[in-house]
């Protein structure tokens, strides 16, 4: 966006080489007024400046908000190559996809200030390509901005629109970054001149203005992030989820309340369904081996937080099942409905030694709202993935 500022009513214009007309009469008042922006800090070096802090925010959660993705709801043809290490692989990339997409949030606040005079200049268009321009560059800005305001609802859990937010984040991203590159290409020139400031003026309120914005960005990102890094959680203030709260010590998304699995039957049985299918009974389930492993539990909005897990591992049970090796396996929960009740796991993660059919939570057994009386627990896979009240693992081969 070039951030220069309306001019006079009768300026030249470079591209047609001929004056342009004055805006009518009745637009000569509130933002059409000539003089109506008197801040200095409408200018491209301001602009400039936010747009590269900007940029590199929206780059990287894209990024990582994209690999995060992938992770939840791949295609079906890399199923089979969804890495189950780093063990905190998911935990990373949606912490950083969160917490640099609320850190864009003043970001580009401020970079908007700083161009918006841009939006009443007279002509609105001085010719065609000049029209494509600020199509384009209204594209940009309506999908950063809903990008930006979905995101942020979706960590409160809160969804006051009638689309499916997951689908529509996804699908929008990809207009919003698109646009943000060609607007990067088609103002090159004007970004390469004002890129370093060595020989550009030293602007009265500039180095306060961006030392404002960026004492901004570091609060609320410093006041956010630690329902993701662990080091920051101290500071957690305007983070939705603390980790920490919660039954045993570990938030839940869902409680059973909600999935309607209050009660477990008397005479529940896990059945593993493969070649050599077999029932346990939750006293059997627990004369088995016991593995334990420390493993994230990191969700869509965000938080995460670790803790230690106890049960039988998946590829015992597999084999027991006569399951043939690079098996993939499908696992029902007891959740009457919801759209991750039946979850596929792709071979990778079944086969690791860390993932666990869970009957224990850092020593204590678990939890109705955490999945009582088994659940999985897998690295490198998002909380939604981490079914609970599990009744049924079959094997897919």
């Amino acid at each position: 966006m070039d951030s220069k500022p309306p001019g006079a009513p009768r300026r030249l214009d470079r591209r047609l080489d001929r004056p342009l007309p004055a805006p009518p009469a009745f637009l000569r008042r509130g933002p059409f007024r000539e003089g109506a922006f008197t801040s200095a800090l409408h200018e491209p070096r301001t602009a400039v400046v936010l747009g590269r802090w900007l940029g590199a925010a929206l780059l990287l959660c894209f990024v990582a908000g994209l690999t995060s993705h992938l992770l939840q709801d791949p295609p079906h043809w890399p199923t089979g190559w969804l890495p189950s290490r780093p063990v905190n692989g998911y935990r990373v990339t949606q912490g950083l996809h969160v917490i640099s997409g609320i850190a864009a949030i003043p970001l580009a606040g401020a970079k908007l200030w700083t161009v918006y005079p841009r939006l009443f200049e007279w002509p609105p268009a001085r010719s065609v390509l000049h029209a494509l321009e600020r199509l384009g560059i209204a594209v940009l800005v309506a999908s950063v901005l809903l990008e930006l305001t979905t995101g942020l609802l979706n960590t409160l859990q809160w969804y006051p629109w009638p689309f499916p937010f997951r689908q529509t984040h996804f699908w929008l991203a990809w207009p919003a970054v698109g646009g943000l590159l060609i607007h990067l290409a088609v103002k090159a020139p004007l970004i390469a001149r004002h890129w370093r400031g060595r020989r550009q003026a030293q602007l009265t309120g500039r180095r306060g203005f961006l030392l404002s914005v960026g004492a901004a960005v570091g609060v609320v990102t410093l006041a956010t992030a630690g329902q993701s890094v662990p080091w920051l959680r101290p500071l957690n203030l305007l983070a939705p989820r603390r980790p920490g709260d919660g039954p045993d010590g570990l938030p839940v998304n869902r409680t059973a309340a909600q999935a309607g699995t209050v009660t477990v039957p008397p005479d529940w049985k896990l059945l593993v369904d493969g070649p050599r299918p077999y029932r346990l009974s939750l006293a059997e389930l627990r004369e088995l081996p016991q593995h334990d492993a420390e493993l994230p539990i990191a969700c869509v909005e965000g938080w995460s937080v670790s803790a230690r897990w106890a049960g039988v591992r998946m590829v015992d049970l597999l084999a027991r099942a006569g399951a043939p090796a690079g098996s993939a396996v499908r696992v029902t929960s007891l959740e009457a409905a919801g759209p991750y009740r039946v979850m596929e796991m792709p071979a990778p993660y079944a086969e690791d030694p860390l993932t666990l059919l869970a009957l224990r939570v850092d020593g204590t057994e678990l939890t109705a709202d955490h999945g009582f009386p088994a659940r999985i627990i897998a690295p490198n896979r998002p909380g939604v993935l981490q079914t609970k009240w599990v009744t049924r693992i079959e094997v897919l081969g």
